[in-house]
């Protein structure tokens, strides 16, 4: 087995505001695995500064680490690569294509061409005036469920401009869901999402910051809408401890995003997990190039397919100004896979 390994930056259209900071751009590592036959598979390890736990300063001598393993034992560490969920994702992206030869990674209904998943309209942190103005984009281009990132500007204003949104569509047209990235103090995050509650809201992410699972165990108990765990469950990759997180706060969703949450064997477990215990979820793609956000739809095909009706975090793909191209387009309020001439 051979391993080559290259580095990319990607420019975003405008900046992507987060409770966490602005990103401007993005950099991906992109692992290519090739076999004794000449046959080859490409996957893409994108962590995120700040948040993924395998955000390193020697991300890339440990990754080219890696690489000399599987190329000397012909196998990929899996063990050894529990905590390290972007690197990990990327591998088992290049192992799934080597397998396949093509980057159409699966036989369901998605990688066929003959059924699209839905997804969210994303909007992103901005002043009122450009939160309203890519709202008005995403109406027009025909999401029914929206998602607003909040917690960078006023709260007063968020508040408003969730109002405008039900003034003209009711629940039943526009789906709402909030992230708030962990925005909200302890002592504040109950009144607030009381507040929120009023605008029949889906669900609201990660209202107070992770590792705080007191304190979150009582929101998910007194909440008057759904919460969804998503930054909770980075760096929490042991079976046992997945299981003790998941009975202590008993969240109302998880939210997965294969990058940050131990791979796609990781969050499958997730997933599992979650559906034993009642709580739903949903995927996400983290900042990735359409490389491994094709990886994450062919993913989010299998564990929910086939027709899938859960709006998934998929938009993504058009952040970038310098994308990679890939058989994949946002088709209205879906994802599809293009098939192949």
């Amino acid at each position: 087995m051979k391993v080559d390994i290259s580095d990319r930056l990607f420019h975003f259209r405008f900046a992507a505001g987060t409770s966490r900071g602005v990103y401007h751009t993005h950099r991906s590592w992109f692992v290519t695995l090739t076999d004794d036959s000449g046959h080859s598979g490409v996957g893409e390890c994108a962590p995120l500064p700040d948040l993924s736990c395998d955000a390193l300063p020697d991300y890339d001598d440990i990754l080219r680490r890696f690489a000399r393993q599987i190329e000397t034992s012909g196998e990929v560490p899996y063990s050894q690569l529990i905590n390290y969920p972007s690197m990990l994702f990327g591998l088992e992206t290049a192992l799934w294509q080597l397998g396949k030869g093509f980057s159409a990674l699966d036989d369901t209904p998605f990688a066929k061409g003959e059924e699209g998943i839905p997804i969210n309209g994303l909007i992103w942190m901005g002043n009122y005036d450009e939160m309203s103005r890519r709202l008005e984009e995403k109406l027009q281009q025909g999401f029914h469920c929206i998602k607003l990132k909040i917690g960078a500007i006023d709260f007063d204003e968020e508040l408003s401009l969730i109002r405008r949104i039900r003034e003209r569509y009711g629940q039943e047209t526009v789906e709402l869901r909030v992230d708030a990235n962990g925005a909200f103090a302890p002592g504040e995050a109950l009144q607030k999402m009381e507040l929120l509650a009023r605008y029949d809201i889906h669900s609201i992410e990660q209202p107070i910051r992770q590792h705080q699972w007191r304190e979150m165990a009582h929101l998910c108990a007194n909440t008057p809408l759904p919460i969804a765990l998503d930054e909770e469950l980075i760096g929490v990759n042991m079976p046992a401890t997945k299981e003790s997180l998941l009975d202590t706060i008993r969240p109302q969703y998880i939210i997965l995003k294969p990058s940050l949450h131990g791979g796609m064997s990781g969050a499958e477990e997730w997933i599992e997990m979650a559906r034993k215990r009642g709580i739903g979820s949903w995927v996400t793609s983290a900042l990735e190039s359409n490389v491994g956000l094709n990886a994450i739809a062919h993913f989010t095909a299998t564990m929910y397919g086939p027709r899938i009706t859960m709006p998934q975090g998929l938009g993504t793909g058009q952040l970038f100004t310098d994308n990679i191209s890939m058989p994949i387009a946002i088709k209205g309020e879906e994802m599809w896979r293009l098939r192949d001439a």
